[in-house]
């Protein structure tokens, strides 16, 4: 894929040159206090054209290791490209990152508003800017997220299927996983995909949580995707992929046959045939014991880490068709 060339671009209002660095604020309403809310907006550009990138996490705001993804790449220096333009913006749902809230004050769910409304509720004001003054500019969108209500994701990259720049920039990104989904109506990855924009979106870990190893592998990901456009600082180095990601094209859910309290016994990434046990459903009196195996045979890319589940709640989630 060929990527405009341009010497300025647009960010909030703002006219940012080649060579510029600023921080411009993401602001759309103040707290029930009169407080300003400030969402810092980071913007690098080279002195040489080339790519614009856009990272973003925190659209829900208890998803906090997608925003340890981001902020380690500000931290390290990784967005300072050595060519085209990198812009930040870890934190999207600042309001519920205050409270460690999935939704916005409104009740809404971002990523279920796009593109949102100037006049909207206040999760659809904050849709609309992002889609009218941030996006229109930016050629690739790296989102990250967590699983969520204790679930663990494995690391994973969702995309489309059938979009051959896609999934070429999935597989050098190297998760574990490329998960193979339809867009979700009115998302913010269904929205960027209409206005021709690629993006990967990245799924790990669970909310409230950071965890070492998955936000390793978003850094790890994000390094390959800038090195592969040649944005990448000299001074960081790419590792070598040690094995090739698993592509997922179809996955369901395995759910709870019964009430109580829940222990996984199988990692995460693992591979199971039909029958394995995968875990096990107690009482809190020591009379019940029932053993969870696998209804199918397949790769788990989810678990359940919640410790009581109820009869119907989603235990795991377990590839049915991959390669």
């Amino acid at each position: 894929m060929t990527y405009k060339q341009r010497k300025t671009i647009t960010v909030l209002g703002e006219q940012i040159s080649l060579g510029e660095s600023c921080e411009l604020s993401f602001d759309v309403a103040n707290l029930h206090t009169s407080s300003s809310v400030d969402v810092p907006v980071i913007v690098e550009r080279s002195k040489k054209p080339g790519p614009i990138v856009l990272f973003t996490a925190g659209i829900h705001g208890d998803e906090v290791n997608g925003v340890e993804i981001v902020r380690q790449i500000i931290a390290k220096g990784i967005n300072k490209p050595k060519c085209g333009t990198i812009i930040c913006i870890p934190v999207i749902n600042v309001f519920g990152f205050i409270n460690l809230n999935r939704e916005f004050p409104d009740g809404r769910d971002l990523n279920r508003v796009f593109p949102g409304k100037k006049t909207g509720s206040l999760a659809s004001r904050v849709a609309y800017k992002l889609i009218n003054e941030i996006i229109p500019d930016v050629d690739v969108i790296m989102d990250f997220h967590t699983g969520s209500a204790g679930r663990f994701n494995s690391p994973q990259i969702r995309i489309v299927k059938n979009n051959s720049s896609l999934d070429k920039l999935a597989r050098i990104f190297n998760a574990p996983f490329i998960l193979y989904s339809k867009d979700i109506k009115k998302s913010f990855r269904n929205t960027s995909n209409k206005l021709g924009k690629l993006m990967l979106l990245f799924e790990g870990g669970k909310s409230f949580h950071i965890d070492k190893t998955v936000t390793n592998t978003g850094v790890n990901g994000a390094k390959r995707v800038l090195a592969h456009l040649g944005m990448l600082p000299t001074k960081f180095k790419v590792s070598k992929p040690k094995k090739t990601p698993v592509s997922i094209l179809e996955s369901r859910w395995q759910r709870a046959n019964f009430s109580g309290m829940f222990k996984a016994s199988i990692a995460i990434n693992s591979k199971v045939d039909k029958g394995d046990i995968l875990g096990n459903i107690t009482d809190p009196y020591g009379k019940f014991n029932h053993f969870v195996k696998a209804s199918h045979s397949g790769y788990i890319i989810n678990v359940n880490e919640s410790p009581i589940v109820y009869q119907g709640d989603a235990l795991f989630h377990i590839s049915t068709k991959f390669k």
